[in-house]
């Protein structure tokens, strides 16, 4: 099957790479307006060639649009205008709700699935895909009941043939619980981050004492704004909402220190622990 990848950075070039690798995809063209990308991508064998975009979907069964998230809207349905009845279109974005409204009337929308595989780094661009970078981790789809079945039964086989297992939520749903999962976790790594920055001017120390709970918590910190800002805009207003309360959250563990009342900072701690429940049970 020929696929073309829209953006073959991180989360796309990774999909081609485990979709050559397990035989899913016979032939990947690249697509990116940025040529430094697109060559870079061609180098490292990510795609076997690149193309202008109506090029690249009049020779492809599937496009993958994996671009930044504000640029959805404005290209899943330039995507979407070229296609015939035959092709299948699917992004990979963290949010879901603005393009699923910006899709809603087009007049190919049963050839659109809307997809999130819950995967990545703190890295980006064609260098930073790797294989096996979703084995074992969640993809959501939403509103599928919206696309055709076929086209959300290949879709449901391309990640199923990665290893992934699959959700499926409402977009606004999706939307919520992304803010929760992974949207404030960033947020919190880019806050200590600039907390440590600003106190601990010697480089060195940072460097010196730095330890693994650190560097785990701090990771994320190193994600691309120009990922990250894109995504915090369109979901502004869940992220807001979650962010109020992890301040509420930070403001009872600083009271309790105020007030020296280490039992009940305790028991908080306990109650946090609990999440080893959710997070350690096996897929």
């Amino acid at each position: 099957m020929t696929i073309t990848v829209i953006g073959p950075g991180l989360i796309g070039g990774s999909l081609a790479v485990g979709l050559r690798e397990n035989g899913f995809a016979t032939r990947i063209i690249g697509v990116d307006n940025k040529p430094a990308h697109a060559q870079k991508a061609l180098d490292l064998g990510i795609v076997d060639e690149i193309m202008p975009l109506p090029e690249a979907v009049a020779q492809s069964r599937m496009i993958i649009v994996a671009t930044p998230v504000d640029s959805l809207t404005r290209l899943i349905p330039q995507v979407l205008d070229l296609i015939d009845h035959q092709k299948v279109v699917l992004d990979v974005g963290s949010t879901k709700l603005p393009v699923l409204q910006a899709v809603e009337h087009h007049p190919n929308r049963l050839r659109y699935v809307a997809t999130h595989p819950m995967a990545g780094t703190e890295y980006s661009g064609p260098e930073a895909a790797v294989p096996g970078l979703f084995a074992g981790k969640c993809c959501v789809f939403s509103d599928v009941e919206k696309s055709d079945a076929d086209a959300v039964y290949l879709c449901r086989t391309l990640y199923e043939s990665l290893g992934m297992h699959l959700n499926f939520l409402e977009g606004a749903a999706h939307d919520l619980h992304v803010a929760y999962v992974s949207h404030i976790s960033h947020i919190a790594s880019f806050a200590l981050a600039l907390t440590v920055l600003e106190k601990e001017k010697n480089e060195d120390r940072i460097f010196e004492l730095a330890s693994g709970g650190f560097n785990s918590t701090v990771r994320l910190a190193k994600s691309s704004p120009d990922t990250w800002v894109p995504i915090f805009r369109q979901n502004r207003d869940n992220v807001l909402d979650v962010l109020d309360e992890f301040i509420n959250t930070i403001s009872r563990f600083r009271t309790l220190l105020i007030k020296k009342d280490f039992e009940q900072f305790g028991q908080l701690i306990e109650q946090a622990n609990d999440i080893r429940r959710i997070i350690d049970q096996p897929v």
